[in-house]
């Protein structure tokens, strides 16, 4: 019996120090190894090494881990990871976690599984790699590229300043902070917070062309105020028109200076831009295209009507002008002077409001404001005594009523008279009972525009002094 007993004593005694072992074993081996029922991220870590737990962990995060670089303009770029050499590690995460739990409690594992999220490091395993991949980033090689320096140019829109010197990429402060954020774990980085622009000092040269710009800006500025009134157009003295008048230096595009450090102004090319104006507004016996109320296109000289600005006056004023400070000269928009004026003032100096008067289709209309107001048959020039009305653009000189007219053999009495050329002019026809067709060829008048008299009388009302006429077969 006692032996039996002793025999059971010891049987229990190996028993608990094999039990108390293989405890004191498995928490030895789990101070290296990860304990029972342990997930990390997702992945089952139980009885894995460190090394083993880390590759599973980089393999599993490298398919949706994202890296972003953010430009200053807020454009991102999604960083390749293996391209740029970069390389995901959770040994010091995997390394603190361990240090933390307590190898001896591991059978608390058994009873609950233990789930934690880690964040890896990111580090950069090839150098080379990594740097060439960077200066590959569009966004990166533009810079790059891009030139040093400041430089004026011109263009349609004026002068600009080109400024190769502000606000540059520093290529070496972007790849030691990309290394150092990478380092803290941020897979989006701002090269903007990062400090990795700055700005480049001036050499002597950048300082001159900014000097230069400043000096083009208070000209620009000088002259913002003249506007030229040419009726339907508004000619605004903006800095592209401005800087045409700037003399340039013997070499390129740049302003030159006088003696006193101030631009230049060129009067050859004031004196241009006004020939250039009137060249673009003069009228006065040129020829045009109108588009009749019968649908075609036809051509018309200007004759009595038309435009003609006075250049020669509009060169002094604006050489003046440029020289003197805005509140000493004219306030409000310049109306130029003009040889000739229109009724109409603008490129289409016929305006909207016209007499047309269509000597094939022997009728005439009256256009206000674009809208059709009247419209009639008349009986102009005889063709066969080779008295046709002539062709062109006039104007309506005057009105007059109750007039007697001494152009035939007869004097001849009518009531409204509006004469548009010379002794021709729109008039009454009592002694006519009927208007348009082709009376004209051999029952024609002298040369005017026989109109039925409720008709005349209309336009007589309507049609002012100056109103342009055009006549044209």
């Amino acid at each position: 019996m006692k032996k039996l007993l002793r025999f059971l004593l010891l049987f229990l005694l190996c028993g608990l120090l094999i039990g108390l072992a293989g405890y004191l074993g498995l928490s030895m081996y789990y101070r290296n190894n990860f304990s029972v029922n342990t997930w990390i991220n997702g992945v089952y870590c139980t009885g894995k090494s460190l090394e083993q737990v880390n590759k599973e962990l980089v393999s599993a995060e490298k398919a949706a881990a994202e890296l972003y670089l953010v430009a200053p303009d807020s454009s991102r770029w999604e960083i390749d990871i293996l391209e740029a050499g970069i390389q995901l590690d959770y040994t010091a995460e995997l390394k603190k976690y361990l240090q933390g739990n307590d190898a001896f409690y591991w059978m608390d594992h058994l009873r609950k599984n233990t789930s934690v999220e880690l964040t890896p490091k990111w580090t950069v395993a090839d150098e080379e790699k990594f740097r060439s991949y960077l200066e590959q980033i569009p966004f990166i090689a533009q810079e790059l590229d891009k030139e040093y320096g400041v430089k004026l140019r011109l263009s349609e829109e004026g002068y600009s300043l080109w400024d190769g010197n502000c606000q540059r990429l520093n290529f070496d402060r972007t790849y030691d902070y990309l290394r150092e954020c990478l380092a803290n774990g941020q897979t989006t980085v701002s090269l903007g917070e990062g400090g990795c622009y700055e700005d480049i000092q001036d050499s002597s040269e950048d300082k001159r062309q900014r000097q230069l710009w400043r000096k083009i800006c208070d000209y620009a500025e000088d002259c913002s105020w003249i506007v030229y009134d040419m009726g339907s157009e508004k000619i605004e003295f903006t800095p592209a028109l401005v800087a045409g008048f700037l003399e340039k230096e013997e070499k390129g595009d740049v302003p030159a200076l006088d003696e006193k450090g101030e631009l230049i102004i060129s009067e050859e090319k004031v004196y241009q831009w006004v020939d250039e104006l009137a060249l673009a507004y003069d009228t006065y016996g040129m020829e045009r295209e109108f588009l009749s109320t019968r649908g075609d296109v036809v051509k018309v000289k200007y004759c009595t009507y038309g435009t003609r600005l006075n250049a020669q006056k509009e060169k002094e004023y604006l050489w003046k002008v440029l020289h003197e400070k805005p509140q000493e000269a004219e306030e409000g928009p310049h109306i130029p002077d003009y040889t000739r004026e229109a009724y109409a003032r603008g490129l289409d100096d016929l305006g909207g409001t016209y007499i047309e008067i269509d000597l094939t289709e022997q009728r005439m209309y009256y256009y206000e404001d674009h809208e059709l107001i009247l419209e009639t048959d008349v009986v102009t020039g005889n063709l066969s005594w080779r008295l046709g009305t002539p062709e062109g653009i006039y104007y309506l000189y005057g009105k007059q009523r109750n007039r007697v007219l001494m152009g035939g053999d007869v004097p001849a009495f009518v009531k409204y008279w509006m004469p548009i050329n010379g002794g021709i002019g729109i008039h009454d026809a009592s002694w006519r009972s009927s208007f348009g067709g082709e009376i004209y060829k051999t029952n024609g008048s002298h040369g005017c525009i026989n109109t039925p008299t409720d008709i005349v009388s209309q336009l007589y009302e309507m049609a002012e002094v100056g109103v342009p006429a055009v006549v044209f077969y």
